[in-house]
């Protein structure tokens, strides 16, 4: 399926040129953010780029300031590692393009991005002019893959349908599948979640049924797979 990257106000970013004012970049190492906040606005005449540091304050930010024409976000975050961040993001992006960039790039990292909804994945370490243009191709509507991906893959395919499963979860279910993931059992679950022991078994029940498996380990490896809570 091909993106159509739209911005705040909800128009293609290809009918409008691939044009991008105000960008988000989320990013908790501060040299990184500066640089690559001082790089956009210099590259592409930007009139806002807001930085933050947590998907918390990405999310604040989007609820209290609007919707950017662009997201940019790294992948660890200090509350949020893995596929879960682009996930939320996209979400509350309202199809503003979103564009991961990680010094991490791994072949099943980037199927699990993509398939969660991103329009880039951009390697940190590339040089500055090469890293200019991945961001004003993908923001005139390209995707844009680190080099050697390919995005036609079958095991591309598998896991960004894969991740595409996920997606249907609710917040509070991917919390419960989160400590699934981390080995709690339901009892402190419903405790460390405030919830009831059978309200936790009921979301377990919709999370294995929504993603297809019989059991929580399934789940937890699916989980691991696609990537959702980082390594």
């Amino acid at each position: 399926m091909e993106h159509r990257p739209v911005n705040a106000a909800g128009k293609s970013l290809r009918d409008t040129g691939g044009i991008v004012r105000d960008v988000l970049i989320v990013e908790d190492h501060p040299l990184m953010c500066e640089a690559l906040s001082m790089t956009l606005a210099a590259a592409f005449g930007l009139g806002r780029v807001r930085c933050v540091i947590s998907l918390a304050a990405a999310e604040a930010s989007i609820r209290t300031e609007g919707v950017p024409d662009a997201v940019v976000l790294d992948l660890n975050l200090p509350d949020v590692k893995g596929v879960e961040g682009v996930m939320s993001l996209k979400t509350r992006a309202l199809g503003a393009p979103l564009t991961v960039i990680s010094a991490e790039v791994n072949v099943d990292m980037v199927s699990a991005v993509m398939g969660a909804g991103a329009s880039g994945y951009i390697s940190k370490c590339l040089p500055r002019a090469e890293m200019v243009d991945a961001f004003r191709r993908m923001w005139s509507g390209e995707t844009v893959l680190p080099e050697g991906h390919e995005e036609d893959s079958a095991e591309a395919d598998e896991i960004a349908a894969l991740t595409q499963s996920f997606s249907s979860l609710t917040p509070q279910q991917m919390n419960i599948l989160r400590l699934i993931c981390q080995g709690r059992p339901n009892k402190i679950i419903s405790y460390e979640l405030s919830i009831a022991e059978a309200t936790v078994k009921t979301h377990i029940a919709a999370i294995m049924s929504k993603i297809n498996v019989s059991n929580r380990t399934q789940a937890a490896l699916l989980a691991n797979r696609a990537r959702l809570f980082g390594r």
